[in-house]
């Protein structure tokens, strides 16, 4: 099995920066520096949370943020990249028209707020910029997404840590 070891990654800086910076990862984000905060790090709860879903929040915001300009502007300059968004279009939204059919813009919180690897926080500002969520709209959705993402697997490492008792 492929295990990272984040935490190693990290080990000389300081364990809320650490937590912060582990949080950015894709694939990891914040279902793995929530329970390396507070199993490895052994950070309070709350702030293993708000490191978490902080440094979560950054790249997601970016992307919602800088996407569509950049995908623009190298769809204008260069040929390739035009095909490829275009691909990238057609495919994605084939994938996520039934899911934005029946949720609307709600599936980028849907799909923000679910902690499992392939989903998650970078699946719901990518799924924004594709279907074309407005930035006032997706800004809240992934922001309320990412907070419950964070209480999801918060609670998960509290209840793996504690038991059910």
């Amino acid at each position: 099995m492929f295990h990272i070891d984040y935490s190693s990654w990290f080990q000389n800086f300081p364990p809320e920066l650490a937590t912060f910076l582990i949080a950015m990862i894709p694939i990891s984000e914040l279902r793995a520096s929530i329970p390396i905060a507070i199993k490895v790090y052994e950070l309070p709860v709350w702030s293993a949370y708000a490191f978490s879903v902080l440094g979560n929040l950054v790249p997601m915001i970016l992307i919602v943020l800088v996407l569509a300009p950049i995908a623009d502007f190298l769809s204008r300059h260069i040929k390739i990249f035009e095909k490829f968004f275009a691909w990238l279009f057609k495919h994605t939204r084939h994938r996520g028209e039934k899911k934005f059919e029946k949720w609307g813009e709600f599936a980028v919180f849907i799909l923000t707020a679910t902690p499992i690897p392939l989903l998650g926080g970078w699946t719901g500002p990518l799924a924004a910029f594709v279907f074309d969520v407005k930035l006032k709209r997706s800004i809240p959705l992934i922001i309320l997404g990412c907070m419950t993402a964070g209480i999801i697997v918060t609670a998960i490492t509290i209840f793996s840590i504690n038991g059910f008792s």
